[in-house]
């Protein structure tokens, strides 16, 4: 695909996530969206990346560069980045201007490969989202969308709020 309808970057976080043991000893595995897109028929034109994997937590600003990277060197104007919760809002906050290209950040509270998951779903969301935002950055989650300078996760919750 030489220049996909949705070019997806994957990095990493809880949706791609494989626990080992009840003690939360896990790695990043594979990125989930691809398998997630495959389950759900999904025909559209997309294409997947692996930018970075690992928890959100350990992200860096050199690893936030990297996504930047991606999308400056890709031709798509619509991308959905998988990314772990706990610093998605920060990393969308870095990927500010980037005229005429559309943005959005999503991910889960529990990992893809569990069988009760909020990945299916909020993947679904974004899919929807990209294909018919303006151009900007969006965090999309819980079945909404949010603007990153006015979002925040509450962690008790598990769920990200509107704070403006």
């Amino acid at each position: 695909m030489s220049n996909p309808q949705i070019k997806i970057l994957a990095c990493g976080g809880t949706i791609d996530k494989i626990y080992f043991d009840a003690k939360s000893e896990y790695e990043v595995g594979e990125p989930q969206i691809l398998t997630i897109l495959r389950d759900s028929n999904v025909s559209l034109d997309y294409e997947v990346e692996s930018v970075v994997r690992k928890d959100s937590l350990e992200m860096t600003d050199e690893d936030r560069a990297e996504i930047r990277r991606a999308i400056e060197g890709s031709a798509a104007k619509c991308f959905l980045i998988t990314h772990g919760t706990d610093t998605m809002i920060e990393t969308a906050k870095y990927l500010e201007n980037f005229p005429g290209r559309t943005i959005v950040l999503t991910g889960s509270m529990e990992p893809a490969r569990f069988r009760e998951t909020d990945a299916v779903f909020n993947v679904g969301c974004a899919v929807i989202a990209v294909q018919t935002l303006a151009a900007g950055v969006y965090v999309v989650m819980n079945g909404r969308v949010f603007d990153p300078a006015r979002t925040q996760k509450n962690v008790g919750a598990g769920l990200f709020e509107d704070v403006s």
